[in-house]
Parts: C-alpha cells; sequence; structure tokens
C-alpha cells in the first residue's frame, strides 16, 4: 500500500493503517504519501480561531518565522520584492539516539493573491528549495477562512466569528544520503508541534486584540 496516514496522539506515537485515522485531540491531521523512492508527499492541517489576515501576517514575517516555529533554527530574507521573498533557512530535526539532523536551503516564496469565496476566503503562500540539503521540496501553505454565521442580535469577538484552517503541504525528496524512512514518523511529529505553535501564536495575538 503507498498510502500512509499518521495520527500523533499527545505522547508523540505515531500510528498508521490503511485507513485514515481520527484526527487527534488538538486537531492536527497528518498524511503521509509515499511517491515513489524516497520521494513523499506531506498533507497536514490544523484548525485555528484567528482570522486570516492574522495567520497570514505571522506566515510573511519571515525574519520572525524561527521565534515561531520550533523547527525553524534559522530564517532570513536574502532578497525581498513584490509578493516574492527568497530566504536562507535550516531546519531542525530531532533523530533516534539524540542526534541531530539540519536541513539547509535556499527558498523562494511567492505570495498569491487573496481569493474571494462564496463562504468566505482564501490566500497561499507558494515555496520551493532552489538550493539546499533536498532534491525536491516545494508546497504550499494554504489558508482558508469560512465565515460562520450568527444569531441575529448575537456579537462575536474578533476572531470567533472565523473558522479557519492553516493547511501545510509539501512534496520533499531528500538527497541520497539521507534515509527518508529515518527521519519519516520523525517529520510527522515536527510538523505538529510546528502547526501548533502557528495555532497558540494566532490566537495569542486574537486575544490580545480583543482584551485590549
Amino acid at each position: 500500500e503507498d498510502d500512509f496516514y499518521f495520527d500523533v496522539d499527545d505522547d508523540g506515537i505515531v500510528s498508521s493503517d490503511d485507513e485514515t485515522q481520527p484526527l487527534s485531540e488538538d486537531g492536527v491531521f497528518i498524511e503521509i504519501k509515499k511517491l515513489g523512492g524516497n520521494s513523499r508527499r506531506i498533507r497536514s492541517k490544523i484548525g485555528i480561531e484567528a482570522n486570516l489576515d492574522t495567520v497570514w501576517n505571522i506566515l510573511t514575517n519571515y525574519e520572525k518565522l524561527a521565534d515561531v516555529i520550533p523547527g525553524l533554527a534559522v530564517s532570513e530574507v536574502v532578497e525581498k520584492k513584490h509578493k516574492f521573498a527568497r530566504l536562507y533557512q535550516i531546519g531542525q530535526q530531532s533523530l533516534p539516539l539524540g542526534l541531530k539532523f539540519n536541513a539547509k536551503g535556499v527558498i523562494d516564496c511567492y505570495e498569491r493573491d487573496l481569493e474571494i469565496l462564496p463562504s468566505g476566503k482564501k490566500r497561499e503562500i507558494q515555496f520551493k528549495m532552489v538550493e539546499g540539503d533536498f532534491t525536491m521540496f516545494e508546497g504550499t501553505w494554504l489558508i482558508e477562512q469560512f465565515n460562520e454565521r450568527k444569531y441575529e442580535g448575537e456579537e462575536a469577538s474578533l476572531g470567533e466569528e472565523f473558522q479557519t484552517t492553516l493547511w501545510y503541504l509539501v512534496d520533499l525528496k531528500p538527497k541520497i544520503w539521507l534515509p527518508v524512512r529515518l527521519v519519516e514518523n520523525r517529520l510527522s511529529i515536527e510538523i505538529k508541534t510546528n502547526l501548533l505553535s502557528i495555532r497558540e501564536e494566532a490566537e495569542r495575538l486574537i486575544s490580545a486584540l480583543n482584551s485590549a
């Protein structure tokens, strides 16, 4: 079977089965699909009680990303243009036996225009590694905001009137010296941690605005 579905529980244990596992209690979903050889496609998502703009501003504050995302050791802007950024990033993964794997790369990010939908809106950042430790590393940060209807006369605090989902989608192929099976399970745990950290930061910002 080529499809692998992972659900990471609170203890960091990764389970796989032929069918999709239910969402974990914290609402993180991760799916890893084998594309052939040591290539993988990762699809992951998390629900966030914040509006699209709040999440977007976190993801596009590139110099500060390493302060928010634990899996990023370094995030530096090499070049910045309108709706484009070239970043130098070092992603740190923990491996068994106490080892650390640092994946370094130059990544081009393309900020796409906001799309208005009948039920809300969406916006995405497409990224591609142009130099680094992966033969292929490209994907999308996708933010989808669905507007929730409130009862007449009911007021919602900022963030509560939105149902926002953040997707992290990536196709990757490590260079031949890196055994992908060694880091596959670890990657799913790191992605979960990163998504939870982005949600925590977005909801912290919304809470601060509500209490101001």
